[in-house]
């Protein structure tokens, strides 16, 4: 009797342990990258600036939202600018939902209208140089309607730097349209993105699946300006990175951006 009573004290023991050790990302738990009213852990960079320079302020916090905003512009003057989440992520479910501003710098590229994106498996925000205009990385492109009755799908990939494969073969277009229908500018969307290290990746768009592509890798030159060419070795299997929100000219907002580390 005192063996099991023994025993038993043991094992409540034990699990009393396990259950305060717990790492939350290790169970596959919901983790938030933003706490909704500063931007603790978030690095940004710009092109013609160093890394940690949030450029005129552009990346903020309004209303539990991260906010792209050019109300401290007067041009736009090719001022890209991503922000990144302070540490990199292999395998893992991202979400996050977003909305379009009215806001729009006109002497910003012409594609950049009603654009924006979520970039992930980036190289570290440390290594992009001053003079670097995007980061190697995989972009889940962000689109809303730009003109009645134009088909323009959000969801999509694009590749700045990088190849991905489609159909047992590397894509040979810079950006491919996933299958979502059109949402207008203001609406709240929800954007979901799966990946496994350097297999497979998904995107989902209000809970449907509407892209997939597997093999994430560094290739290709397109938008890519003054990058180090140490790193950039074609054909290199990404199988972690960086996660950055993207401002290229035209406002909008980010909340809710929540991670589960997956096995």
């Amino acid at each position: 009797m005192k063996h099991l009573k023994f025993i038993s004290l043991i094992i409540v023991t034990t699990v009393f342990f396990n259950c305060k050790n717990k790492n939350p990302q290790a169970e596959n738990s919901w983790t938030p990258l933003f706490n909704g009213k500063n931007l603790d852990g978030w690095v940004p960079k710009f092109y013609k600036e160093e890394t940690g320079v949030n450029y005129l302020n552009t990346f903020r916090v309004s209303e539990g939202a991260i906010q792209v905003n050019y109300g401290n512009y007067t041009h736009f003057d090719e001022r890209y600018g991503h922000l990144f989440y302070k540490i990199p992520f292999s395998s893992y479910h991202l979400k996050f939902k977003y909305q379009f501003t009215s806001q729009w710098m006109e002497d910003a590229p012409h594609f950049t209208y009603r654009n924006s994106g979520v970039m992930f498996h980036t190289q570290d925000p440390k290594t992009i140089l001053k003079d670097q205009n995007w980061p190697i990385s995989v972009e889940y492109q962000i689109l809303a309607e730009a003109k009645e009755n134009e088909p323009r799908p959000t969801g999509n990939m694009c590749s700045p730097g990088t190849d991905v494969v489609i159909n047992n073969k590397i894509s040979d277009s810079h950006c491919v349209r996933s299958s979502s229908k059109n949402y207008k500018w203001d609406e709240w969307v929800n954007g979901e993105l799966i990946v496994y290290k350097d297999s497979l990746v998904q995107h989902f768009v209000n809970g449907k699946k509407v892209l997939e592509y597997s093999k994430p890798q560094i290739g290709g030159n397109i938008l890519l300006r003054d990058f180090d060419p140490s790193i950039k070795i074609d054909g290199t299997l990404l199988n972690e990175g960086y996660i950055g929100l993207q401002a290229e000219g035209q406002g909008i907002n980010f909340k809710d951006i929540e991670i589960k580390v997956l096995d």
